[in-house]
């Protein structure tokens, strides 16, 4: 049988089926692999499945000119950690699970939303601490989200998913920004520029991490907002230059934040932790017991097709 290295623990039922086709070693930790770990992936094993935070860079790669692996099945849709075009010249197809996390993803996204303006995290820290006098009519004021403006950037799978949920649920005006046109968004929506977009009452960021997006929301971006607006990453955390957005905090520029990923995670920076106006979920996007059972099936149908010879479903670099 061919070995397969797991680099974090899985659903059972995932490993399950792994080890059904393959010799199986679970490197059952929850840190990201070392140097040494990542060119010993390359060089141990036939296959590897890793996720956020293994770093297969090109000088990886390079230190291991004749890998003993041959593929890399990531767990995740995104696979910024993986640079898939020096994996594909060290001869490595890779490939992800998309479609798996569109609706989890976009279900955090709205709960962002709605903690971040109603206040919700920080009622219940105040609850919690016993300080709560009892109810009152200007009590935790926050800010009403249904019939708002929803400006989303970035409108894939995810994006769509939350525009349908705030659209139809909340009734909030949609506007976007992508890259490429959009020509069906499923839903009444209209794309704009980046500048209109961030202008919305609710901003929030729905594209892939990678080399292209790299601090797609900087200063400038930011600048765009409206001081009563309210920011939502749940995308890659490099997406967004952390700093700039701390500052525009810090300045009052943006009434407040809800962020489910980090630029350096799992370090947050101890600004964002002390502001009350800011949600702060420990990516929890994809989170649900069902989905990341779908997700590691999807890497292993991923890694089966490659064991027979049979094209691969989600291939990111042909």
């Amino acid at each position: 049988m061919q070995k397969l290295l797991i680099t974090r623990r899985l659903p059972d039922r995932v490993l399950d089926a792994a080890r059904a086709r393959f010799d199986v070693t679970l490197r059952d930790r929850t840190d990201v692999l070392s140097p040494d770990e990542l060119r010993a992936a390359l060089r141990d094993f036939d296959a590897v499945l890793p996720t956020l935070g293994d770093r297969f860079q090109a000088d990886v790669f390079a230190d291991v000119p004749n890998p003993r692996a041959r593929i890399l099945a990531n767990f995740g849709v995104g696979y910024n950690h993986i640079d898939a075009e020096a994996a594909k010249a060290a001869g490595l197809p890779v490939t992800n699970t998309p479609g798996a996390v569109t609706d989890a993803t976009a279900d955090i996204a709205l709960s962002l939303i709605l903690m971040t303006a109603r206040r919700l995290g920080e009622g219940e820290r105040i609850l919690r601490a016993g300080k709560w006098e009892g109810w009152g009519p200007v009590q935790m004021l926050g800010t009403h989200v249904s019939g708002k403006k929803l400006g989303v950037v970035g409108m894939g799978r995810i994006g769509k998913a939350i525009a349908k949920r705030s659209h139809y649920g909340f009734d909030m005006e949609v506007v976007f920004y992508n890259r490429s046109r959009v020509e069906d968004a499923g839903l009444p929506a209209r794309q704009v520029d980046m500048a209109e977009a961030m202008a919305a009452d609710f901003v929030i960021v729905a594209v892939p991490g990678g080399k292209a997006t790299y601090h797609l929301i900087d200063a400038t971006a930011l600048g765009h907002m409206k001081p009563g607006g309210y920011f939502i990453n749940i995308s890659r955390g490099d997406v967004v230059d952390e700093a700039a957005l701390v500052a525009a905090l810090q300045r009052g520029q943006i009434a407040g934040a809800g962020l489910d990923v980090y630029e350096f995670e799992p370090q947050v920076p101890p600004e964002l932790i002390a502001m009350e106006n800011v949600t702060l979920l420990p990516h929890l996007g994809t989170a649900c017991l069902e989905v990341r059972e779908n997700m590691g099936m999807l890497a292993v149908t991923n890694l089966i097709a490659h064991l027979e010879g049979r094209p691969l479903p989600n291939l990111v670099n042909p």
